[in-house]
């Protein structure tokens, strides 16, 4: 985006500073070792770091953790030294949240680097404070001319590959930094509450995967300590602490938040589990996603308590955060001729389609948190996703989102594009009509991408309902292929602020990008 007035990635002292404070106090453990014990030093610890969620041109949400009970203080500035810096007094942080909080931002200058540091102070002694913990994050541009660019994937510590140290960690969240975007977007998977990470896994080649293990995640979760555990474990890892402090976030979820392939009032037959109900599994993990990332719809909002919302990132983008989990009928063969429910719910949809109808965003970005004409099977005869392989007219949840293409195409609403992950391989499928079944909607692009840290699967097979053609795909041969084996996979979204077109490319960790597409603006379908 060469007009864009990009701040240089520079050395970023303050945030350095405050990652190597949470550093110093969270070092990583060998494998094998448990969480570690922080320091009893009588002065609150932010050694999880912090992190910034739902950034918009003048509003934020900051994110902490505290070792123990504590006043959340976070101070704001438009340079490192904090001069005239504006104080936020926060949330009293305790054991209800696990003694996690946030603090929103209101009143921010627009297209603008904001510095944060945050404070925690001991309860009854505000001068009794621990190490201040620093970030930095631009708010969005209220011209067009600046331009956006963001980053997406998803799938962290899956299929058993956790923090394994001998490689460094999870580097890709390094190499992401380094590219300093305006915001990640998290397409789901952010934990596997269903994989257990043992200490090391033999590789097919013989060599060893060696992991970061935890009392927490020696066992499938199930108790609300359990989950938090799981949510706590991605931040034992330097990497991801030092994106977090960079880099703001728009988190959204999918199944193994809670457990594979879950749907509400679902009874499982799974000897792992003494809990098998799954809406008392999904409550509790719904309590810890909301304690552990900065989601501004989960935090007493006017939005209510939900995962999907939209996200206004300036003139030129709106993001559409979906939720295809919690408001989906039961997985089946997927061939009803008549579904309300789908995998989004009447209201949900409702909400979209009246979000999306009110957008004068240039860019309609829907982050899915599964693919639309992918076939992700569960089991012998069900399907988890919208597809369920049959290439004829839209039944049991594809209705649902024929109907939503429909609304779309005779709404006339413009610079609608997909990202979703989930499958563990990228791919670009183009949707036309002139190849599909149902040809009520206009053409529309769709990318995956993922794994971040997580096994590697192959391709899944294309449903032609809505006329799919996929114009890219990598994945293995071979399922569950190790980090340790492929690069991790994510994406990037450019929007140039000139001519208005927005640029994906599809790219794999070690810098190369696999595949990249130009989208022009303006149009109903591309």
């Amino acid at each position: 985006m060469p007009n864009r007035p990009r701040i240089p990635s520079p050395d970023r002292r303050t945030v350095l500073r405050g990652s190597l404070v949470a550093t110093a106090a969270l070092t990583l453990p060998v494998a094998g070792a448990a969480a570690p014990a922080f320091a009893r030093s009588g002065r609150p610890d932010a050694a999880w770091g912090v992190q910034v969620g739902d950034v918009t041109s003048s509003s934020a949400l900051v994110w902490v953790r505290s070792d123990r009970p504590a006043r959340m203080v976070v101070e704001t500035s438009a340079t490192e030294s904090f001069r005239r810096a504006r104080t936020w007094h926060g949330p009293l942080l305790g054991a209800g949240t696990d003694f996690t909080g946030t603090t929103p931002l209101y009143g921010l200058p627009p297209g603008e680097q904001v510095h944060y540091r945050v404070t925690l102070a001991a309860p009854d002694d505000p001068r009794r404070t621990g190490e201040p913990v620093y970030g930095t994050f631009r708010t969005a541009p209220a011209r067009r001319r600046d331009g956006v660019r963001f980053l997406w994937s998803g799938d962290i510590a899956g299929q058993g590959w956790g923090i394994n140290p001998d490689i460094g960690g999870y580097r890709v969240y390094d190499e992401m930094r380094r590219l300093d975007p305006d915001f990640f977007l998290c397409s789901g998977d952010n934990i596997y509450a269903d994989g257990v990470i043992e200490p090391s896994v033999t590789l097919p080649d013989g060599r060893v995967w060696h992991n970061v293990t935890t009392q927490e995640k020696a066992k499938v979760a199930e108790t609300l300590a359990e989950y938090r555990g799981n949510f706590r474990y991605n931040l034992l890892d330097d990497n991801l602490r030092r994106f977090n402090a960079q880099v703001p976030s728009v988190i959204q979820w999918d199944d193994h938040e809670v457990r594979n392939n879950w749907y509400p009032g679902q009874i499982l037959d799974d000897a792992r589990y003494s809990e098998k109900n799954v809406d008392v599994l999904a409550a509790r993990s719904t309590q810890a996603f909301g304690e552990y990332f900065p989601v501004s719809t989960l935090h007493g909002s006017a939005g209510g308590d939900r995962v999907h919302r939209v996200v206004r990132h300036g003139p030129l983008l709106d993001l559409f955060v979906l939720d295809m989990r919690t408001f989906r009928n039961a997985n089946s063969p997927g061939r009803q001729p008549d579904d309300s429910t789908g995998i989004l719910g009447a209201e949900q949809l409702a909400w979209l389609e009246r979000e999306l109808s009110r957008s004068r965003a240039v860019w309609k970005v829907i982050a899915a948190d599964m693919p639309l004409g992918l076939v992700v099977a569960d089991g012998a005869t069900d399907f988890e996703a919208v597809a369920q392989g049959d290439p004829g007219a839209p039944l049991g949840r594809e209705l649902q989102i024929a109907g939503l293409l429909r609304f779309i195409k005779h709404h006339r609403i413009t610079g609608t594009v997909w990202l979703t992950a989930d499958v563990h391989y990228t791919s670009a499928q183009h949707y036309a009509p002139e190849r599909a079944a149902f040809k009520d909607f206009a053409p529309f692009w769709e990318f995956v991408t993922g794994p971040l840290a997580a096994g590697q699967f192959p391709s899944n097979a294309l449903d032609g309902t809505f006329g799919p053609d996929q114009v890219f795909v990598q994945a293995p041969d071979r399922a569950n292929v190790s980090p340790m084996e492929t690069p991790a996979l994510f994406g990037e979204v450019d929007i140039d602020g000139d001519s208005g077109e927005l640029t994906v490319r599809l790219r794999e960790q070690g810098g190369s990008v696999l595949f990249s597409k130009v989208l022009q603006p303006g149009r109903v379908g591309q």
